[in-house]
């Protein structure tokens, strides 16, 4: 699986985030003394750096990459809970500048988190939360393994404590997951980043050969751990592309969830292509080989000076392999390298456009924390676009708290909006002119629908979108940058296939009520009849196009009205068009304007 396909398909929906990028090389060697029982947090947190304030843009998923609505997020003093999009916005949350801990809870799910580098610019998140599957079933005073069907498995001895240290008899629901690296949602899946404390407590970055989350519930749902002098005996089973480079022994790592960060604790020993070892409570645990490490942050430009955002960027180690994130608003991603090495960074399109890097260069090696810029010049396969628009409430005000969602192709891009106004760049390939936005107002739990666009390369300005999510259908539409007007009532939409039944027209939207008239024509290409139509010629019985000269005063003489006709579908289903432009009125006065028709087809 090539470094694009291995990201992408891990953030959806959803989302391009600022992601740990982490690979590693050989520390010490593991001993039988590699125990941390007693890690000292407060000196190993003077490796985060100052306290900062940054903002949080997240997307929280389950394992079919569904959104999960009302999770709680947590970062620092910062809470906030996920939308019916999965969707959480933290802003001026207290994080340190090289470490900042998100944390995902909700009843029903493992507790997930992620921990990154937070960037100036908002930083964009991804988890997905694995649910509370029962593995098996065992009892108190009764030793028993558990095993998933792949061979991971916990041996217990069967002795068990409450969360307030109290003993407990009963039954034990046993929950487990085996988290595998080259599974393709790993990254989403497990804890915080691969970042951690050895047993010097020296901040390490680490690679991964597999981890295993277990927890135990109680008959009541409680919480329960392994008792003082109890053990029990772990078995993480690799995959067999893993095998080569495993080491005999490996450190253990456990996840602190109070702190974000792996803790080694032990070590495990690879039998056979299964690792063995001996652990004496429950979090996620980690096979893992340490490395030093040195934060890098990569900006992107195209060859003008501008940015790019929402770019896969990965980083590659010849001996430990990849990892990556996407840049945001800024341009920027950053995150954890391995130190003293050279690497190969690539920048990667979506897979729709193929997965072949657009840039590619050495990089390195980092004995400090670093920042590079890079440049990505212009392809014939390749299009830079932006984006921009206006998100109002269902009254007409600016959105203060919400955000848009831009899905190209299999891809969703999200953009926080403060101020009303927002702006998405991307690369897009050359064969998918396309998209749709929706918006969400945060505050006020509304939404627009998803409504179909074309691209107006480089730039494509929208125009204003409206969260009103109890309306169906409308017609908006400004003229001359004055107040824009909004129909809701009494829309027709109706379209007949080369029949003429609509007059003498293929195409027929009209809304006529005592407040608005509107009433566009026209006469279509062949199926599928989505595509981009100029002013249509209403003398030229051959001339396919549009028309919107009716109710708004407008001339067919000089009449420069461009119309994106996005999608047509059948009766009950949406028909969307947005259209821009210059004309001339019946005085001759010329005029601008834009508008967007999104409404459901009557006949």
């Amino acid at each position: 699986m090539n470094p694009n396909q291995r990201f992408t398909k891990a953030f959806f929906i959803f989302l391009f985030l600022t992601l740990t990028l982490s690979s590693c090389n050989n520390d010490d060697s593991p001993t039988n003394e590699n125990n941390n029982q007693e890690p000292n947090p407060t000196a190993f947190a003077q490796n985060f750096g100052s306290n900062i304030n940054r903002n949080f843009l997240g997307t929280v998923i389950d394992s079919n990459h569904n959104p999960i609505e009302n999770v709680t997020i947590t970062i620092g003093n910062s809470i906030a809970t996920t939308d019916t999009n999965g969707i959480f916005i933290i802003n001026n949350a207290s994080v340190n500048q090289r470490f900042a801990y998100v944390k995902a809870e909700k009843v029903g799910y493992i507790h997930g988190s992620r921990a990154l580098v937070p960037s100036t610019g908002i930083n964009k998140v991804s988890i997905m939360l694995l649910e509370e599957i029962v593995a098996g079933t065992t009892s108190s005073g009764t030793p028993e393994t558990i095993a998933l069907p792949n061979g991971a498995s916990v041996s217990l001895e069967g002795d068990y404590i409450k969360e307030n240290g109290t003993v407990y008899s009963g039954n034990v629901n046993v929950i487990m997951h085996h988290l595998d690296p080259v599974n393709e949602n790993m990254n989403a899946q497990m804890p915080g980043m691969l970042y951690a404390a050895n047993s010097q407590n020296e901040e390490r970055m680490l690679q991964t050969f597999g981890m295993l989350a277990i927890e135990l519930r109680g008959d009541s749902g409680e919480d329960l751990n392994l008792a003082e002098g109890s053990a029990a005996e772990i078995k993480v089973p690799l995959d067999a592309s893993l095998i080569t480079n495993a080491p005999t022994t490996i450190p253990l790592w456990y996840f602190d969830e109070v702190n974000g960060y792996w803790i080694e604790d032990g070590q495990a020993t690879l039998v056979g292509n299964t690792y063995i070892g001996t652990v004496t409570h429950f979090s996620f645990w980690n096979c893992d080989i340490p490395a030093e490490t040195a934060n890098l942050c990569v900006t992107v430009n195209d060859e003008f000076g501008n940015t790019i955002n929402n770019l896969n960027v990965s980083i590659a180690s010849s001996t430990y392999g990849t990892r990556g994130g996407y840049t945001n608003e800024n341009g920027e991603v950053c995150g954890l390298v391995p130190s003293g090495e050279t690497l190969e960074l690539n920048v990667y399109n979506y897979d729709i456009c193929g997965n072949t890097a657009i840039y590619t260069s050495s990089i390195g090696p980092f004995n400090e924390d670093s920042n590079i810029s890079i440049i990505v010049l212009d392809s014939p396969d390749i299009i830079t676009e932006t984006v921009t628009g206006v998100f109002n409430t269902c009254n007409g005000n600016p959105v203060t708290g919400g955000y848009v969602q831009l899905t190209y192709a299999n891809q969703t891009f999200t953009d926080v909006v403060t101020d009303g106004s927002f702006e998405i760049n991307l690369i897009r390939c050359a064969n998918d002119n396309t998209f749709k936005i929706k918006g969400s107002d945060y505050i006020n739990l509304q939404s627009t629908d998803s409504i179909s666009y074309t691209f107006t390369t480089p730039s494509t300005n929208i125009g204003a979108i409206t969260s009103c999510n109890s309306i169906t259908e409308f017609i908006q539409y400004t003229i001359d940058d004055t107040e824009t007007v909004f129909i809701f009532d009494f829309i027709e939409a109706n379209f007949y296939s080369g029949t003429g039944q609509t007059g003498n027209f293929d195409l027929n939207i009209s809304a006529q009520s005592d407040v608005n008239c509107f009433y566009l024509t026209g006469n279509l290409n062949d199926a599928p009849y989505v595509g981009t139509y100029n002013h249509l010629d209403w003398n030229n019985v051959n001339d396919t196009g549009l028309n919107i000269v009716e109710c708004l005063s407008m001339s067919n003489t000089n009449n420069n009205i461009i119309y994106n006709l996005t999608s047509i579908g059948n009766v009950g289903e949406y028909i969307d068009i947005n259209f821009s432009g210059s004309y001339e009125d019946f005085n001759g006065n010329s005029h601008t304007i834009t508008g967007i028709i999104h409404v459901i087809r009557d006949y």
